[in-house]
């Protein structure tokens, strides 16, 4: 590993702060969810239907996906810091676009081009990796995870109040503003640490076979993809529950909303605490575990007739609790496979991760219709935490072999 100079805030010769990598990650955690609580009202503006506007969030997340690929190599060849301010660059430009979109085509299409935030998500993390080592980036991951928390945490319950006082594109205002001050933070504070270019652009792929047949990054991946999913899933399909089954407003429906980044946030505070100590396939499994149960209670509270608002949002705290467990140290597991790598492992580990996740989103949104309840959504989020945990156990599993043998 490169020795990187010590930090210095605001100085572009050394590696960025943490406040930093905290507000470049959460500007792209926001831009997934700020406007959720509006996907109703979007749904009459536009005059489509619920299942066209919520592909706003699957066809996001898809291109996210895709992005990901790239954006891991590019930024192994040349750099974090250009990638990064080319990203952000554009996500200004495509937010100015949702803004002014006169159909609901045009909208989902500069909807699209908004992915490209995700630099910001998977250069954080490549960052961190950058300076320093596996162990120590899981307890940094959750640190600037945690932080990150915050802004999802109270980002829909700022746009439904945004909503209901100045229109659903008072959303995309507040995304744009802070996508400008993010890009001169960037500017001003994010020194280079990939500071070894990597091969072209031809070997570097050519070496993604090393990552596809190593076990420990699949092990890692699917955890952390199945784990996600939940929270993917309900990204999809809450907007329609809060608002269809419970008759909740925008202003409410986004109070609501932000109850798995509540856990969230104390998940990444507990995987900063704690990752050091216990190891990361210990916090991987205890996450899956917290998932798994909460999403099984609350399965059984609807079943038993039970079934509220309050129960309802109160286990999708769980889904936070546990992903802000599980997903640094997944994260920093992925990225410490093949160190030489890390900004590629980022992309192609975050790509299936978030691909899968814009699958369950749609598929959440499809399975929703008047008449079903909250039962679809909860079904598929508790399969997908359960296999999580079935992923994280065959990892321990092997891994006793291998010590035993």
């Amino acid at each position: 590993m490169t020795v990187v100079p010590a930090v210095r805030f605001r100085d572009r010769t050394t590696p960025p702060h943490i406040f930093t990598l905290i507000l470049v990650a959460g500007l792209s955690a926001l831009s997934m969810n700020v406007f959720l609580p509006s996907l109703p009202i979007m749904t009459e503006y536009f005059q489509t239907e619920y299942r066209l506007m919520q592909l706003s969030v699957a066809i996001y997340l898809g291109v996210n996906a895709v992005l990901q690929v790239v954006v891991g190599p590019i930024s192994d060849r040349y750099g974090r810091r250009p990638v990064m301010l080319g990203g952000l660059v554009i996500f200004i430009l495509a937010t100015l676009g949702c803004i002014y979109a006169p159909t609901v085509e045009v909208f989902l299409a500069f909807r699209m081009m908004q992915a490209i935030v995700v630099v910001g998500m998977v250069l954080s993390r490549a960052i961190v990796r950058d300076m320093v080592p596996q162990d120590q980036a899981a307890s940094m991951i959750g640190y600037v995870t945690m932080g990150m928390a915050v802004v999802p945490m109270i980002g829909p319950g700022i746009g439904g109040v945004l909503d209901e006082a100045f229109g659903w594109q008072s959303n995309f205002w507040l995304l744009a503003i802070l996508g400008l001050a993010t890009l001169w933070l960037v500017w001003s504070d994010l020194g280079e640490t990939a500071t070894q270019a990597s091969a072209s652009f031809a070997e570097q792929f050519r070496q993604y076979p090393e990552l596809l047949t190593a076990r420990r990054f699949w092990g890692y991946c699917l955890a952390a993809a199945f784990g996600s999913g939940a929270f993917f899933a309900y990204l999809g399909g809450a907007p329609y529950v809060g608002s269809e089954v419970f008759g909740l407003g925008p202003a409410e429906l986004g109070l609501y909303f932000g109850a798995p980044a509540f856990g969230y946030f104390l998940g990444n505070f507990a995987s900063g605490r704690y990752s050091v100590r216990f190891g990361i396939n210990r916090m991987i499994l205890a996450g899956s575990l917290i998932v798994t149960a909460g999403m099984a209670c609350s399965l059984l509270i609807f079943y038993a007739g039970f079934g509220s608002i309050n129960s309802f949002f109160g286990f999708m705290t769980f889904v936070g609790l546990g992903n802000g467990l599980m997903l640094p140290s997944a994260n920093a597991g992925m990225l410490s496979v093949r160190p030489h790598l890390a900004g590629t492992a980022s992309g192609l580990g975050g790509a299936i991760i978030i691909g899968g996740g814009a699958a369950l989103s749609a598929l959440a949104g499809a399975l929703l219709y008047p008449g079903t309840g909250a039962f679809p959504l909860l079904w598929i989020m508790f399969l997908t935490s359960a296999m999580a945990l079935a992923s994280i156990l065959y990892v321990l599993r092997r891994e006793r072999s291998l010590a035993l043998s």
